[in-house]
């Protein structure tokens, strides 16, 4: 089985690479510059050792939703594969995981070996507590990897979902069916549903609705400044949204296989 946990926040840092002036002077900007940064990324927890079951279960979630998970980064958590003394070649693993199009970035609760064959790859080892560790672990603690629970990755089992709060940069909500959203969706936000979007703020991030092959779902927002809006798997980016409905109330629905960007009068 494969699950998805609650996300791990990452103390990272950031290097500003400028161009060196001609004349070294006290007022000059530095070449190089480490600054402090924190962000999250979901936790893939897995409980099997079978890398085809694995490949998979991952390919067919990432079929459900390919704009959501591309690209997107996990760190690999392997505590209930060596709670059940399972062997798992991780450096296989990580080829398995990266067939499906996702990128290991980490690994936790990996035994000595494990270890050892993610320094090789060059990929970290995240040795903070899990929450597991600090918390007895609950049946809504754990779930299954169409619902994880973490504030930067949702998922919400109900008909219908209402966020009253801000979406921030990094957070992603999934909904099994429709999803309302009574505040903005910030630059680098993700949000999924299986049936209707509406957002009464200004959409920045991410919106996928129909995930699931829904063609009636629609979108509906306050204020379009998508960069990537998506139906059934039909998307298209900023730069293809013409000006005249950026900035603007609008609905979005396909027609005919097109996905139409309309003005709400």
């Amino acid at each position: 089985m494969i699950f998805i946990g609650s996300g791990v926040r990452i103390q990272g840092i950031t290097i500003n690479l400028l161009n060196q002036p001609m004349t070294i002077n006290s007022h000059s900007f530095p070449a190089v510059e480490f600054k402090s940064s924190t962000f999250s990324v979901p936790v893939l927890s897995l409980a099997s050792n079978d890398l085809i079951l694995i490949e998979q279960l991952l390919n067919d979630k990432v079929k459900l939703a390919p704009e959501f998970f591309r690209h997107s980064p996990v760190v690999v958590d392997l505590s209930e594969v060596n709670k059940k003394q399972l062997i798992l070649d991780f450096e296989n693993l990580v080829t398995v995981i990266r067939r499906t199009g996702l990128f290991v970035i980490g690994i936790r609760s990996g035994n000595d070996a494990q270890q050892a064959q993610a320094i090789e790859l060059s990929i970290p080892i995240n040795t903070a507590p899990t929450s597991e560790s600090r918390e007895t672990k609950t049946d809504s603690q754990t779930k299954p990897i169409t619902a994880p629970t973490d504030d930067d990755f949702i998922v919400n089992d109900s008909t219908t979902v209402t966020i009253t709060k801000p979406i921030r940069s990094g957070q992603r909500i999934y909904s099994h069916g429709d999803l309302i959203i009574l505040a903005q969706v910030g630059a680098g936000a993700e949000i999924l549903a299986e049936g209707n979007i509406h957002v009464y703020g200004s959409l920045r991030g991410r919106a996928l609705a129909g995930v699931q092959g829904n063609t009636e779902a629609r979108i509906f927002c306050s204020d379009l400044q998508a960069e990537l809006i998506s139906i059934a798997g039909n998307y298209k980016i900023s730069d293809d949204i013409h000006g005249a409905v950026a900035n603007t109330p609008v609905q979005i629905y396909l027609q005919k296989n097109t996905l139409v960007v309309k003005p709400i009068i």
